[in-house]
């Protein structure tokens, strides 16, 4: 695995691999994507051998989410991404949080021990943004 700094598309595996799979895409086939490969890295027993892709996917549904950051690197995928479902949210959550607990498996090997604060720090502005928004709800009720 290559990488190169601490951003979602920083590794060969996000930005040769992934990206260049979702420019190569038909635009509809994006999602199922996007969806299968955090669903596998959640679902994977031992080493994570698509973190580098989840990263890269769930900063993708993140930049879409009102707190989210753009997506704006020269390694990322070059085409357009389409909306994706809101359900993507929770999915990019999970695979991150998988991530984030692998500390000896590829998160260890994502960036030389002095970036990764760095990383971490990443990952959790990615959770932010995938968060829900809290629910809206009135305190009491006022008559009108």
């Amino acid at each position: 695995m290559g990488t190169w700094d601490t951003g979602p598309f920083d590794n060969d595996a996000a930005a040769a691999d992934f990206a260049n799979a979702l420019d190569d895409a038909e635009p509809e086939a994006r999602e199922a994507l996007i969806r299968g490969v955090l669903i596998r890295t959640i679902d994977a027993t031992g080493y994570l051998a698509e973190a580098e892709e989840a990263v890269a996917a769930a900063a993708l549904i993140a930049a879409q989410c009102p707190e989210g950051e753009p997506v704006d690197t020269p390694y990322g995928p070059e085409t357009h991404m389409p909306v994706v479902p809101t359900d993507l949210r929770a999915l990019a959550d999970e695979a991150l949080a998988r991530i984030a607990g692998d500390e000896a498996g590829s998160a260890s090997h994502w960036v030389a021990q002095e970036d990764w604060k760095q990383w971490r720090a990443m990952l959790t502005r990615l959770r932010v943004a995938l968060a829900p928004p809290p629910p809206s709800f009135a305190l009491f009720d006022v008559p009108s």
